[in-house]
């Protein structure tokens, strides 16, 4: 993310300029925007011409700039774009003021956007804007019979390629030469800046070796090999856990959560310090025991969008925590330790005491 300006808008609202890089910062920014904000950017729309001496030929698209209040965001992830709708409030043509609109924001896209901003949702454009500078990364886990890769990005971790080569004895078997001669393949195809090596055993140090031999682009861009008792997603929250991603890039939110969500399992296994569920979370915010606020993003939009179902307003627990020292991270509805959050009702605390 890169912010081009920062100033106040109208009635105390603030105003920043910015410009989405990568998908990521157009995901984070559809966690930003609520409705009832206003966004400007230069657009397209098809305008139908009125005027009696040009025939009407189902209009004609114009380029624009406009301001919309918002009244719907979509991440579209997979066309690499962010859909916001609403009412044009502002317009480059006045006869289009008030009619629907949906801005198209894409990478490199400018956009500006006027709103209250919430403190959590200012820590979001920062940290992403401080993320432009971590390199892109890949996981590759690999056991016998099996390797997968992972890519990491802001919102989770993508499963970019699952390879099975039965390996070993049995009349399927295959040599291990196989399994690892795709591997370094795939990895061969990714344009990323790091890859950590991860698995149980010896398999890793094996498939090193082979790259070493058979992939030297790949060798060279494997910064650390990481053991883990398991491949796959198991692996990856491994590697995560361990800080190897940490090694690597200065910021990771995954990285965090992944602790955060252990810490507090293991402090509900052991009948420690842990809330979860918004009725026992916001008694112990009201009571300042919360150390650390954990919140699901997707429920956190949908309660302050009024589509929850919570009868405890969020803004006003996170308002309590925050007042009281405690720290809040918004976790990501797409990796595995939001999925674990989301059993716990999408709102959990790590305290500072046990509540009686």
């Amino acid at each position: 993310m890169r912010i081009s300006s920062r100033g106040r808008g109208e009635e105390g609202r603030e105003r920043i300029t910015l410009v989405p890089e990568n998908v990521d910062d157009l995901w984070h920014l559809s966690y930003v925007l609520e409705p009832g904000d206003l966004v400007s950017g230069d657009t397209t729309r098809r305008i139908q011409r009125d005027d009696e001496q040009m025939r009407d030929t189902g209009g004609e698209r114009e380029h624009l700039n406009v301001t919309i209040e918002v009244d719907d965001v979509e991440f579209a992830r997979f066309a690499n774009r962010l859909r916001v709708g609403g009412v044009i409030v502002s317009c480059s043509r006045e006869d289009q003021l008030g009619h629907h609109h949906t801005l198209n924001v894409e990478e490199r896209a400018e956009i500006t956007i006027e709103k209250h901003f919430k403190a959590d949702q200012i820590d979001r454009i920062e940290t992403a804007e401080q993320a432009a500078e971590n390199p892109d990364v890949a996981i590759a886990t690999v056991e016998e019979g099996a390797a997968y890769i992972h890519t990491v990005a802001q919102y989770g971790t993508d499963e970019y390629a699952s390879l099975t080569k039965p390996t070993g004895k049995g009349e399927y078997a295959r040599p291990r030469s196989e399994l690892f001669d795709e591997l370094g393949s795939a990895l061969s195809h990714l344009d990323v800046d790091a890859i950590i090596l991860a698995g149980p055993g010896f398999t890793k140090n094996d498939a090193m070796d082979y790259f070493e031999n058979n992939f030297p682009e790949v060798a060279e861009t494997i910064v650390t090999t990481v053991d883990t008792a398991g491949v796959g997603d198991r692996g990856v929250h491994e590697v995560l856990k361990r800080g190897a991603v940490d090694d690597v890039q200065k910021q990771t939110r995954i990285a965090e959560e992944a602790n955060l969500i252990d810490e507090l399992m293991e402090n509900i296994s052991t009948g420690a310090k842990a809330a979860y569920g918004v009725e026992q979370v916001a008694e112990a915010a009201e009571f300042g025991a919360v150390e650390h606020l954990l919140l699901l993003d997707s429920r956190l939009r949908a309660e302050r969008q009024g589509d929850g179902d919570w009868d405890v307003d969020v803004n006003d627990i996170i308002d309590s925590v925050e007042q009281k020292g405690g720290e809040v991270t918004v976790f990501s509805a797409e990796f595995q330790p939001g999925e674990q959050l989301k059993n716990l009702g999408g709102i959990a605390a790590v305290l500072r005491y046990r509540l009686q």
